[in-house]
Protein backbone atom coordinates (compact mmCIF):
# COMPACT_ATOMS: atom_id res chain seq x y z
CA UNK A 1 0.00 0.00 0.00
CA UNK A 2 3.00 2.23 0.89
CA UNK A 3 4.18 2.37 -2.78
CA UNK A 4 0.59 3.19 -3.69
CA UNK A 5 0.41 5.96 -1.75
CA UNK A 6 3.50 7.89 -2.58
CA UNK A 7 2.46 7.51 -6.07
CA UNK A 8 -0.86 9.26 -5.56
CA UNK A 9 1.29 11.99 -4.13
CA UNK A 10 3.13 12.03 -6.89
CA UNK A 11 -0.02 12.18 -9.35
CA UNK A 12 -1.47 15.49 -6.70
CA UNK A 13 1.61 17.34 -7.27
CA UNK A 14 2.10 16.41 -11.24
CA UNK A 15 -1.33 17.55 -12.13
CA UNK A 16 -1.84 19.89 -9.98
CA UNK A 17 -5.68 19.33 -9.62
CA UNK A 18 -8.66 22.38 -8.81
CA UNK A 19 -10.26 21.77 -5.95
CA UNK A 20 -13.73 23.61 -5.71
CA UNK A 21 -14.68 24.24 -2.16
CA UNK A 22 -18.20 24.66 -0.62
CA UNK A 23 -16.88 25.36 2.89
CA UNK A 24 -17.78 27.01 6.12
CA UNK A 25 -16.00 30.62 6.79
CA UNK A 26 -14.47 29.48 9.74
CA UNK A 27 -11.50 27.39 8.23
CA UNK A 28 -11.93 28.61 5.21
CA UNK A 29 -8.32 29.92 4.66
CA UNK A 30 -7.05 26.77 5.82
CA UNK A 31 -8.55 25.02 3.20
CA UNK A 32 -7.35 26.82 0.62
CA UNK A 33 -3.61 26.58 1.72
CA UNK A 34 -3.29 22.93 2.56
CA UNK A 35 -4.44 22.48 -0.68
CA UNK A 36 -1.81 24.40 -2.16
CA UNK A 37 0.72 22.59 0.37
CA UNK A 38 -0.39 19.12 -0.91
CA UNK A 39 -0.30 20.15 -4.78
CA UNK A 40 -3.39 20.85 -5.67
CA UNK A 41 -4.85 24.71 -6.56
CA UNK A 42 -7.92 25.79 -4.60
CA UNK A 43 -11.14 27.78 -5.93
CA UNK A 44 -14.03 28.51 -3.07
CA UNK A 45 -17.60 29.91 -4.36
CA UNK A 46 -20.83 28.68 -3.27
CA UNK A 47 -23.07 31.37 -4.80
CA UNK A 48 -26.32 29.59 -6.83
CA UNK A 49 -25.56 31.32 -9.74
CA UNK A 50 -21.85 30.72 -10.62
CA UNK A 51 -21.18 27.17 -8.72
CA UNK A 52 -22.14 24.93 -11.94
CA UNK A 53 -20.13 27.03 -14.16
CA UNK A 54 -17.27 26.69 -11.68
CA UNK A 55 -17.24 23.38 -11.39
CA UNK A 56 -16.93 22.46 -14.88
CA UNK A 57 -12.98 23.74 -14.89
CA UNK A 58 -12.49 22.03 -11.28
CA UNK A 59 -11.36 18.62 -11.31
CA UNK A 60 -13.14 17.23 -7.87
CA UNK A 61 -15.44 19.25 -5.45
CA UNK A 62 -15.82 19.61 -1.49
CA UNK A 63 -18.60 20.11 0.29
CA UNK A 64 -18.36 21.20 4.31
CA UNK A 65 -21.31 22.01 5.93
CA UNK A 66 -19.78 23.22 8.76
CA UNK A 67 -21.50 26.70 8.62
CA UNK A 68 -24.62 25.65 7.22
CA UNK A 69 -27.49 27.29 5.81
CA UNK A 70 -30.21 26.45 2.95
CA UNK A 71 -28.67 28.71 0.28
CA UNK A 72 -25.58 26.77 0.65
CA UNK A 73 -27.28 23.52 0.41
CA UNK A 74 -28.89 24.85 -2.61
CA UNK A 75 -25.38 25.65 -4.14
CA UNK A 76 -23.96 21.96 -2.61
CA UNK A 77 -26.36 20.06 -4.62
CA UNK A 78 -26.23 22.45 -7.91
CA UNK A 79 -22.64 21.72 -8.18
CA UNK A 80 -22.96 18.12 -6.63
CA UNK A 81 -24.63 17.39 -9.31
CA UNK A 82 -22.86 19.34 -11.77
CA UNK A 83 -19.76 17.29 -10.93
CA UNK A 84 -21.44 13.97 -10.72
CA UNK A 85 -22.72 14.67 -14.81
CA UNK A 86 -18.84 15.47 -15.34
CA UNK A 87 -17.19 12.78 -13.38
CA UNK A 88 -15.82 14.85 -10.77
CA UNK A 89 -15.20 13.41 -7.43
CA UNK A 90 -17.18 14.59 -4.88
CA UNK A 91 -16.07 14.53 -1.19
CA UNK A 92 -18.83 15.36 2.00
CA UNK A 93 -17.85 16.56 5.01
CA UNK A 94 -20.96 16.31 7.56
CA UNK A 95 -19.39 18.58 10.03
CA UNK A 96 -21.54 18.34 13.23
CA UNK A 97 -24.23 15.96 11.64
CA UNK A 98 -26.14 15.01 14.66
CA UNK A 99 -25.28 18.20 16.68
CA UNK A 100 -29.03 19.87 15.61
CA UNK A 101 -31.84 18.08 13.46
CA UNK A 102 -31.51 20.85 10.84
CA UNK A 103 -27.61 18.94 10.34
CA UNK A 104 -28.80 15.59 9.67
CA UNK A 105 -31.98 16.30 7.32
CA UNK A 106 -29.66 18.54 5.41
CA UNK A 107 -26.66 15.57 5.28
CA UNK A 108 -29.29 13.47 4.01
CA UNK A 109 -30.88 15.97 1.44
CA UNK A 110 -27.25 16.05 -0.23
CA UNK A 111 -27.09 12.52 -0.21
CA UNK A 112 -30.52 12.07 -1.84
CA UNK A 113 -29.73 14.57 -4.55
CA UNK A 114 -25.68 13.97 -5.80
CA UNK A 115 -23.51 10.86 -5.65
CA UNK A 116 -20.68 11.15 -3.30
CA UNK A 117 -17.75 9.64 -3.56
CA UNK A 118 -15.87 10.11 0.09
CA UNK A 119 -17.87 11.07 2.98
CA UNK A 120 -15.21 12.01 5.82
CA UNK A 121 -15.64 12.96 8.94
CA UNK A 122 -15.01 12.43 12.83
CA UNK A 123 -16.05 9.27 14.64
CA UNK A 124 -19.32 10.66 16.00
CA UNK A 125 -20.59 12.16 12.89
CA UNK A 126 -20.15 8.80 10.75
CA UNK A 127 -21.84 7.26 13.29
CA UNK A 128 -25.22 9.45 13.34
CA UNK A 129 -24.74 9.26 9.84
CA UNK A 130 -24.91 5.44 9.42
CA UNK A 131 -27.46 4.78 12.11
CA UNK A 132 -25.51 4.31 14.93
CA UNK A 133 -26.50 6.23 18.68
CA UNK A 134 -24.03 8.90 19.12
CA UNK A 135 -23.36 12.26 20.96
CA UNK A 136 -21.89 15.63 19.16
CA UNK A 137 -20.32 18.34 21.06
CA UNK A 138 -21.23 21.10 18.57
CA UNK A 139 -18.37 19.99 16.19
CA UNK A 140 -16.67 18.00 18.34
CA UNK A 141 -17.10 13.92 18.88
CA UNK A 142 -18.41 12.08 21.62
CA UNK A 143 -19.53 8.79 22.23
CA UNK A 144 -20.80 6.20 19.88
CA UNK A 145 -22.58 2.97 20.54
CA UNK A 146 -22.57 0.60 18.09
CA UNK A 147 -20.13 -1.54 15.35
CA UNK A 148 -18.60 1.54 13.43
CA UNK A 149 -17.20 -0.66 10.76
CA UNK A 150 -20.22 -3.08 9.84
CA UNK A 151 -22.47 0.58 10.01
CA UNK A 152 -19.76 2.23 7.82
CA UNK A 153 -19.60 -0.53 5.46
CA UNK A 154 -23.29 -1.30 4.43
CA UNK A 155 -23.87 2.56 4.74
CA UNK A 156 -21.08 2.49 2.08
CA UNK A 157 -22.64 0.08 -0.15
CA UNK A 158 -25.70 1.43 0.07
CA UNK A 159 -24.57 4.77 -1.24
CA UNK A 160 -21.76 3.17 -3.20
CA UNK A 161 -19.45 5.27 -1.67
CA UNK A 162 -16.02 5.42 0.55
CA UNK A 163 -15.82 6.60 4.02
CA UNK A 164 -13.23 7.70 5.48
CA UNK A 165 -13.58 8.34 10.01
CA UNK A 166 -10.93 10.13 11.55
CA UNK A 167 -10.08 9.97 14.88
CA UNK A 168 -7.20 8.46 17.09
CA UNK A 169 -6.62 6.09 14.35
CA UNK A 170 -7.96 6.89 11.13
CA UNK A 171 -10.24 4.10 9.27
CA UNK A 172 -10.78 3.86 5.36
CA UNK A 173 -13.76 1.92 4.40
CA UNK A 174 -16.03 0.67 1.64
CA UNK A 175 -18.30 -1.88 0.69
CA UNK A 176 -15.62 -4.44 0.97
CA UNK A 177 -12.54 -3.43 2.34
CA UNK A 178 -11.00 -1.37 5.65
CA UNK A 179 -7.94 0.24 6.40
CA UNK A 180 -6.62 1.21 9.25
CA UNK A 181 -4.15 4.10 9.28
CA UNK A 182 -2.13 5.01 12.66
CA UNK A 183 -0.18 8.06 12.01
CA UNK A 184 -1.56 11.42 13.68
CA UNK A 185 -0.72 13.60 16.33
CA UNK A 186 -2.63 14.33 19.52
CA UNK A 187 -1.90 18.01 18.67
CA UNK A 188 -3.94 17.96 15.76
CA UNK A 189 -6.73 17.89 17.57
CA UNK A 190 -5.52 21.35 18.76
CA UNK A 191 -6.20 23.24 16.60
CA UNK A 192 -9.53 24.52 14.59
CA UNK A 193 -9.53 23.33 11.15
CA UNK A 194 -7.80 20.02 11.09
CA UNK A 195 -11.10 17.97 9.82
CA UNK A 196 -12.10 20.43 7.34
CA UNK A 197 -8.11 20.72 6.22
CA UNK A 198 -8.43 16.93 5.67
CA UNK A 199 -11.12 16.94 3.07
CA UNK A 200 -9.40 19.03 0.94
CA UNK A 201 -6.37 16.78 0.99
CA UNK A 202 -8.99 13.55 0.08
CA UNK A 203 -9.89 16.15 -2.61
CA UNK A 204 -6.92 16.44 -3.87
CA UNK A 205 -6.10 13.00 -3.83
CA UNK A 206 -9.29 12.03 -5.57
CA UNK A 207 -8.81 14.18 -8.55
CA UNK A 208 -5.43 12.68 -9.10
CA UNK A 209 -7.20 8.51 -8.32
CA UNK A 210 -9.65 6.43 -10.17
CA UNK A 211 -9.38 4.19 -6.63
CA UNK A 212 -11.36 6.37 -3.96
CA UNK A 213 -10.47 3.84 -0.92
CA UNK A 214 -6.39 4.56 -2.14
CA UNK A 215 -6.96 7.93 -2.79
CA UNK A 216 -8.75 8.05 0.71
CA UNK A 217 -5.53 6.41 2.57
CA UNK A 218 -3.09 8.08 0.67
CA UNK A 219 -4.74 11.78 1.84
CA UNK A 220 -5.24 10.35 5.77
CA UNK A 221 -2.03 9.00 5.93
CA UNK A 222 0.26 11.59 4.39
CA UNK A 223 -1.68 14.34 6.94
CA UNK A 224 -1.17 12.00 9.56
CA UNK A 225 2.41 11.74 9.02
CA UNK A 226 2.80 15.15 8.21
CA UNK A 227 0.84 16.09 11.61
CA UNK A 228 4.08 14.08 13.43
CA UNK A 229 6.52 15.54 11.95
CA UNK A 230 5.02 19.22 12.90
CA UNK A 231 5.11 17.89 16.84
CA UNK A 232 8.79 16.89 15.97
CA UNK A 233 9.65 20.57 15.77
CA UNK A 234 8.72 21.53 19.41
CA UNK A 235 6.34 24.13 18.30
CA UNK A 236 5.64 26.26 21.57
CA UNK A 237 1.96 26.32 21.31
CA UNK A 238 -0.87 25.14 18.64
CA UNK A 239 -0.52 28.14 16.59
CA UNK A 240 3.30 27.58 15.72
CA UNK A 241 1.82 23.42 15.36
CA UNK A 242 -0.39 24.88 12.81
CA UNK A 243 1.95 26.67 10.87
CA UNK A 244 4.40 23.40 11.14
CA UNK A 245 1.29 20.91 10.08
CA UNK A 246 1.49 23.35 7.23
CA UNK A 247 5.01 23.11 5.98
CA UNK A 248 5.15 19.72 6.71
CA UNK A 249 2.20 18.99 4.66
CA UNK A 250 4.28 20.69 1.56
CA UNK A 251 7.74 18.85 2.60
CA UNK A 252 6.22 15.11 2.49
CA UNK A 253 8.17 13.30 -0.22
CA UNK A 254 8.15 9.17 -0.95
CA UNK A 255 11.38 9.14 1.82
CA UNK A 256 8.94 10.57 4.74
CA UNK A 257 6.19 8.37 3.50
CA UNK A 258 8.32 5.20 3.22
CA UNK A 259 9.68 5.85 6.80
CA UNK A 260 6.11 6.86 8.75
CA UNK A 261 3.95 5.35 6.86
CA UNK A 262 1.33 3.17 9.39
CA UNK A 263 -1.56 1.72 7.03
CA UNK A 264 -3.16 -2.06 7.84
CA UNK A 265 -5.48 -3.73 5.31
CA UNK A 266 -8.41 -5.72 7.01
Amino acid sequence: MIPTIIENLEKVRKSNPLIHHITNYVTVNDCANITLQIGGLPVMADAIEEVAEMQQIANALVLNIGTLNSELVKSMIAAGQKANSLGHPVILDPVGAGATSMRTKKVNEILANVEVDIITGNLAEIGILVGLEATVRGVEAGEVSGDIMTGAQNFAGKHQTTIAVTGEQDMVINSEKTAIISNGHLMMAKISGTGCMCSSILGAFAAASDDMLQAAVAGLTCFGIAGELAALTNPPGPLAYKTALMDCVYGLNADLINKHAQVKML
